[in-house]
């Protein structure tokens, strides 16, 4: 091995640890830890202690690997790269908009939670395929172990992490901020297990282990979610080295049986009092308040849904008018914060780069990506400062499909295209 080589290998490895520190710094330092130090999520401060640590240290990351390495892509990265320049485009130009008409407070989740993913991104294209996969297998496994810590404190009826709401039922949150987090990581995690090369029993073990801490969070649909997710894994998922026949008998005879250990389970997590926000009836006060909030539109004027408003004012009018804590609804938030056009623009455009992603990724990953907008989209997690986007997008990226070609570093004689 050349010494040319071998400091490559040394920049790469750093590269993998810088990356994997930065994307768990994002993604483990919870809101309400933030607020011990500056004044995060919090009324007052300026609008850099608005920002999340972990997103500055993505960006600064980036910066150092566009400045000391030839990004080069090759096939598919190209486009992926493209879509997420155009895309990042759309969002610098959209943060500078609301700090020109008031609303500054608005563009911290914007940074936060979206120009922050599009910058992991590029950080992930800027690596090798093993590079990727390795740092898909990291954010895995770290929520496996927040799956794991929230089970515990489902048992032991205590937090390891500062959660500040009082709530009549007790919720784990495990590594995130909020036990509805908890529920919709561990759910898009499910998908992207099955994506793995690990063994078998270490692949099984780990979805047992995110559908135990899914239920231990209490969020009912995610639950619900998981338990399809599952359910679709088992039964569209291509089974090689069996024929098309044999296929169809092994998936029936696992299908029969993960419905037979799924009633046991369940039975088990009732007894155990993990489902007790189920013993009732899916139609309580938190589904009342997902629908009520969008009585909200009755009290606000029709310039303020196609320009958009102050967020005090609205979260005033919500807590005085229609007595509810918080906004838990992404259409609400953006169509108010933005107005009509910008919100569809906005959607738009996620949608967009959100289906490039998809494209000529397994269908394991189309299965998980589906599942975690659905859960993202049962609270406010589209809509706040919360990494469950840019982990989506890392998981989508490290999981992609190969092209068949080797990595690290471009091969002799293929066309490759250099970005910086």
């Amino acid at each position: 091995m050349t010494a040319q080589a071998s400091r490559q290998d040394a920049l790469t490895l750093l590269f993998f640890l810088l990356a994997a520190f930065a994307f768990l710094l994002r993604s483990t330092i919870s809101p309400q830890l933030m607020n011990m130090v500056m004044s995060y999520s919090t009324e007052g401060g300026s609008f850099p202690e608005k920002l999340h640590i972990g997103t500055y240290a993505i960006f600064l990351l980036l910066v150092v690997i566009a400045t000391t390495r030839p990004i080069r892509l090759e096939g598919d990265e190209v486009r992926l790269f493209k879509a997420t320049l155009l895309y990042s485009l759309l969002l610098l130009w959209l943060v500078p908009y609301l700090f020109v008409i008031g609303r500054a407070g608005s563009a911290g989740f914007i940074i936060d939670s979206y120009l922050v993913s599009c910058a992991a991104a590029m950080i992930m294209l800027a690596l090798g395929d093993h590079v990727r996969r390795a740092l898909g297998n990291v954010i895995v496994g770290m929520i496996v172990l927040s799956a794991i810590i929230g089970t515990i404190e489902a048992v032991t009826q205590h937090r390891f992490l500062p959660y500040p709401l009082v709530e009549l039922d007790f919720r784990p949150i495990g590594l995130s901020a909020h036990p509805l987090a908890l529920g919709a990581l561990c759910t898009t995690a499910i998908g992207f297990v099955a994506l793995t090369r690990w063994r078998i029993w270490v692949c099984a073990l780990c979805i047992f282990l995110l559908f135990i801490g899914t239920a231990a969070s209490g969020a009912r649909t995610a639950l619900l979610l998981a338990c399809g997710e599952i359910l679709f894994l088992l039964v569209f998922l291509p089974w090689p080295d069996l024929s098309p026949r044999h296929q169809r008998q092994a998936k029936l005879l696992v299908l029969m049986l993960t419905l037979a250990g799924g009633a046991i389970l369940i039975a088990i997590l009732f007894s155990a009092g993990l489902l007790n926000r189920f013993s009732n009836t899916l139609f309580d006060q938190n589904y009342d308040a997902r629908v009520k909030i969008y009585d909200v539109f009755k009290f606000v004027e029709w310039r303020d849904i196609l320009l958009g408003m102050n967020p005090n004012e609205l979260l005033k009018i919500v807590n005085e008018k229609l007595n509810l804590p918080f906004i838990e609804s992404t259409p609400v938030v953006l169509t108010l914060l933005f107005g009509l056009p910008i919100a569809l623009l906005f959607a738009f455009a996620f949608f967009r780069f959100l289906f490039k992603l998809l494209r000529n990724t397994p269908r394991a990953a189309h299965i998980a990506a589906a599942a975690s907008i659905l859960a993202a989209l049962s609270n406010n997690a589209l809509s706040s400062k919360a990494p469950d986007i840019m982990l989506l997008v890392i998981l989508l990226l490290a999981y992609r499909k190969p092209d068949g070609r080797q990595t690290g570093t471009p091969l002799q004689g293929q066309p490759a295209s250099t970005a910086t």
